[in-house]
């Protein structure tokens, strides 16, 4: 997340160490899970038909990749045998709908993703011969980690296997993936975690910054990231994320599509963020936001080096608000009513607030006065109210009524439900320093691939 900060606020859970651009789905690991525990399938089934079959192609056929060499690394090949099973992967755990255009997109992401695993396992194997030291994992660590994994996404790992077994993907190209992916955390955080030294004057500063910023609004996002080196260009990369944004609208799921093509750190978590306060975001990320409505996406934003995608979740007032539950009781009045009409109105309501007793009071009053409606407001930063209901309620105690309030609406009786305070939301000098210390990590290992590729032998077939 392009945050000003750089810190977001709100959530403890650790963004992972993993890589731009490397996705592990709990599709992937749980199907894997079989595998490494010794119990899979005797053999990998045949290719049924899959999504790749219902993609048209210029010609009318559906696209095929002919069987070959995809690319080679450092003299490793990636077959195209590879690539298919990777591109079938990203379809069966991203939900996406295949069309010629997003079929492309997928196709070069999945070949990017293997490069990338080649590289950083060929750095893993360079490091363990030297030094002995075992970064790979166990097939019993395997198990343990899509165990887990599989839980996270609420199914078995049988149901997994069958869905995945059922589009073709081999347990074996899975178990590819998991290696490179535990194995490359494991060489960053042993390499670099002991170097990366946060000071006292970077906690200090981020806990101010939480602490100043706390009576902003905060909003709950979703990314998706498309980076631009990783795309070509940044044309690139807003063209795959029009793509992106299209298959969305078409239904497929946010978690899926940003475990699969976001380059961002939270692709690992479906794209959450969690909370993240104003203020700190990038001045155009805000700005998008705040024309959202919880549960809407934005249109692709350009940004240094790739352009994003969000979706609001939610958006909550900031610390220190007051929040307070209304209920009213209220004669319709249009804007045109005479002086007559609401003068009736309001002594009606003069007449029905003595018998108000209390919020749990209002309908059954209410309902013995004709022409008389009540109804719950609900509960609402004071600073959101109109400028007549807040000066109404400014002075009552909780289960208070006001005096008659008027609106182009009608004539309202407003009642004091609840009131409280929004207390600030606590960060422990441990969750910002395991944070700033995550980012550090982050960087460092996006900087050693880039490394590897750039020192590389990379062809494209």
């Amino acid at each position: 997340m392009l945050l000003d900060g750089d810190f977001a606020v709100g959530t403890s859970r650790a963004f992972g160490m993993r890589r731009a651009g490397r996705r592990l789905t709990g599709a992937a690991a749980a199907a894997l899970m079989l595998a490494a525990a010794g119990s899979g399938v005797a053999q990998t089934p045949a290719l049924v038909p899959s999504p790749l079959a219902a993609a048209p192609s210029a010609g009318g056929a559906a696209p095929t990749l002919r069987e070959g060499v995809a690319a080679v690394v450092n003299d490793e090949i990636i077959s195209t045998y590879d690539l298919r099973q990777r591109v079938l992967l990203l379809i069966v755990t991203s939900g996406v709908q295949v069309t010629n255009d997003s079929l492309a997109q997928i196709q070069r992401e999945a070949l990017r993703d293997l490069i990338d695993e080649r590289l950083e396992l060929q750095e893993v194997r360079r490091i363990q011969a030297r030094t002995k030291t075992v970064l790979e994992p166990t097939p019993q660590e395997l198990t343990e980690q899509v165990e887990r994994l599989a839980r996270q996404n609420g199914m078995t790992g049988q149901q997994l296997v069958t869905a995945l077994a059922q589009a073709g993907v081999d347990q074996q190209a899975l178990a590819a993936q998991l290696q490179a992916e535990i194995s490359w955390q494991r060489y960053v955080g042993g390499r670099f975690g002991g170097s990366v030294q946060i000071g006292e004057d970077q906690i200090a500063a981020a806990m101010k910054r939480a602490e100043q910023a706390s009576a902003k609004p905060q909003y709950q996002i979703g990314e998706i990231f498309v980076d631009a080196q990783r795309a070509g260009t940044q044309d690139a990369a807003m063209r795959g994320a029009q793509t992106l944004l299209q298959q969305l609208q078409q239904g497929a799921p946010f978690a899926g599509v940003a475990r699969q093509f976001s380059s961002a750190p939270s692709a690992a978590a479906g794209g959450d963020v969690g909370w993240v306060l104003s203020g700190d975001l990038a001045p155009q990320l805000e700005q998008a936001l705040e024309q959202l409505r919880p549960g809407q996406l934005s249109d692709p934003i350009p940004v240094p080096g790739g352009v994003y995608i969000l979706q609001l979740r939610d958006k909550r007032s900031g610390a220190g608000a007051t929040m307070v539950n209304l209920k009213q009781a209220a004669v319709r009045l249009g804007a045109e009513a005479t002086p007559e009409q609401i003068e009736a109105a309001q002594a009606k309501l003069e007449v029905l607030r003595p018998q108000i007793n209390g919020c749990d009071g209002v309908e059954p009053a209410a309902s013995k006065v004709d022409g008389v409606l009540a109804g719950d407001l609900g509960e609402a930063n004071v600073n959101d109210l109109s400028e007549s209901f807040r000066n109404a309620i400014a002075n009552l105690n909780v289960g208070q009524v006001s005096a008659p309030v008027r609106t182009n609406a009608g004539l309202h009786l407003v009642i004091l439900c609840g009131k409280r305070n929004v207390g600030p939301q606590q960060l422990t000098r441990e969750d910002i320093e395991n944070r700033l210390t995550e980012q550090e990590l982050v960087m460092i290992s996006r900087r050693e691939l880039r490394n590897l590729r750039n020192s590389a032998s990379i062809e494209n077939r």
